[in-house]
């Protein structure tokens, strides 16, 4: 589609018409048909002094149901209006590549073929603000906001301009927005018609931001000390730790992360998750509560946790190069996931108990998988303790629960007396008597993995407190008898536990 005019778009700059660029009144000058978003800006009222007719947008404000159908008529009628006079000027408050949604659709329409357009800059009000505050932008990391983008504002962190603070409305709600993390007593800067005559720049407390303050379409707000939220914290974390993942994978990035495939990072994935349930397994039993945040244990949580969260990421970095999906994808996936799974949270399914809950999880998964069975979705391969636990967590979410206390030491009893007395079937016995361990820590609320593990951990210690006393006294352990060996492994266990 070939174009059929062009809007030139000027910048007016932020005050009277002393800064508009001489660029922008030439292209004025030279536009016989010149239009303005709106007139309330002090170098309308200038310019048309000069002898600049400029026909004004202001009264599709009060006709536009939104400001999104405002702006798209705005628009629509400079095509028109450029399809019929070749050319059209549009001049707009400060610079028209600074927060200027007009701008932004006239470029779409662009790229569509129906316009041509040509941007003239002009000052933007954030020059001057920048300049009134001391601020440096580049130095400061100091960044501009739309009040109207609450949810935006919500998540920003470090300091921030806010520009469209023009009525009181806006103004409260931007100040409810910054208090959900910064304390009333923030002090905040009002910048209010900026290089005017009667240009107002002053501190306020935030808590009185929208009490004293008449804003106008020439108001912006700054916020000089915008702590990050730990929902803006994360997401940040998040994507800087993506964007890591993807430059790694890059020509010119790591050789060896180049190489990896998905087969290839299934052993990393494997240790890094058997490293955090280790490290897991140094808090205490009742973690998180009684916990310090400094806790040693904890530090060693967060590092190993970082480690499997890579190996999540790098998997999802694998996917994306093949345009299968991405992190946004299974990040949306778990969520929608947990909602779907939560009927008695997000829905009117009534789950006051543990059990209930895990009821109708078990039954959800099977509906969404679309299997017959809920045991269908267990996977054959995984650890035999693991394996038989999940097994009954699945009886037991339709009623069949093995893991009553007394009925399990009873089957640990029989299991035990068949084992010595020279049962036909010791491997049978053998599972029975693991399976009612399973069963048992079931009922007593311990998992069984965990508890093994445990087990482990302390039988490494206490060997390793032999072989230092065998080190410690000469003694050389494969040298000693049995009996010998067994006293020093007794003498080790009280060391151990003092």
């Amino acid at each position: 589609m070939t174009t059929s005019g062009r809007v030139v778009v000027v910048g007016l700059g932020p005050a009277g018409a002393d800064l508009v660029t001489p660029a922008a009144r030439a292209a004025l000058t030279r536009c016989e048909r010149r239009f303005v978003r709106t007139a309330r800006h002090p170098a309308v009222d200038d310019l048309r002094a000069e002898g600049l007719a400029l026909e004004s947008f202001d009264d599709r404000y009060d006709a536009g149901p939104d400001l999104d159908a405002v702006y798209a008529g705005i628009v629509e009628t400079l095509i028109t209006e450029a399809a019929a006079h070749g050319e059209v000027a549009y001049a707009v408050p400060g610079s028209p590549g600074v927060a200027e949604r007009t701008v932004v659709l006239l470029h779409e329409a662009a790229r569509a073929g129906r316009v041509s357009v040509e941007l003239i800059a002009g000052l933007s009000f954030a020059d001057i603000a920048w300049t009134r505050l001391g601020v440096d932008p580049m130095s400061s990391g100091a960044r501009l906001a739309d009040a109207r983008d609450l949810e935006g504002i919500g998540l920003a962190s470090g300091p921030m301009l806010v520009a469209q603070c023009d009525s009181p409305l806006v103004l409260s709600d931007l100040k409810v927005t910054l208090l959900d993390t910064l304390p009333p007593d923030t002090s905040v800067t009002v910048l209010a018609r900026l290089g005017l005559a009667d240009e107002d720049v002053r501190e306020v407390a935030l808590a009185e931001l929208d009490r004293g303050i008449a804003p106008d379409h020439l108001t912006s707000v700054f916020v000089p000390a915008a702590p990050m939220s730990a929902q803006a914290s994360a997401s940040q974390e998040l994507a800087r730790l993506l964007a890591l993942a993807e430059q790694l994978r890059r020509p010119g990035g790591c050789p060896w992360d180049a190489e990896q495939t998905h087969h290839s990072l299934t052993r990393y994935l494997l240790e890094e998750s058997y490293e955090v349930v280790e490290a897991v397994e140094r808090l205490p039993a009742d973690a998180p509560d009684g916990v310090a945040p400094d806790d040693p244990a904890y530090v060693a949580l967060v590092d190993e946790l970082g480690d499997l969260l890579y190996q999540v990421i790098f998997h999802a970095v694998l996917a994306e190069e093949a345009g299968a999906f991405g992190m946004a994808e299974i990040a949306r996936g778990i969520h929608d996931k947990l909602v779907h799974r939560h009927p008695h949270v997000f829905g009117d399914v009534a789950a006051e108990t543990s059990d209930a809950v895990m009821a109708n999880w078990e039954q959800i998964k099977k509906q969404e998988k679309g299997a017959e069975s809920i045991v269908a979705g267990i996977t054959p391969g995984l650890p035999s303790l693991l394996y038989a636990h999940k097994l009954m967590r699945k009886a037991a979410s339709v009623g069949l629960d093995p893991g009553d206390v007394d009925r399990s030491l009873e089957r640990i009893d029989a299991a035990t007396a068949s084992l010595r007395g020279g049962g036909s079937d010791p491997e049978t016995t053998l599972g029975e008597l693991l399976a009612a361990s399973v069963a048992l820590a079931r009922g007593l609320g311990v998992d069984t993995e965990s508890a093994l593990r445990g087990w482990a951990a302390r039988f490494r210690d206490r060997f390793e407190a032999m072989e230092r006393l065998a080190i410690d006294r000469g003694i050389d352990l494969s040298a000693l008898g049995a009996s010998e060996v067994e006293a020093l492994w007794r003498e080790a266990g009280p060391a151990l536990l003092g």
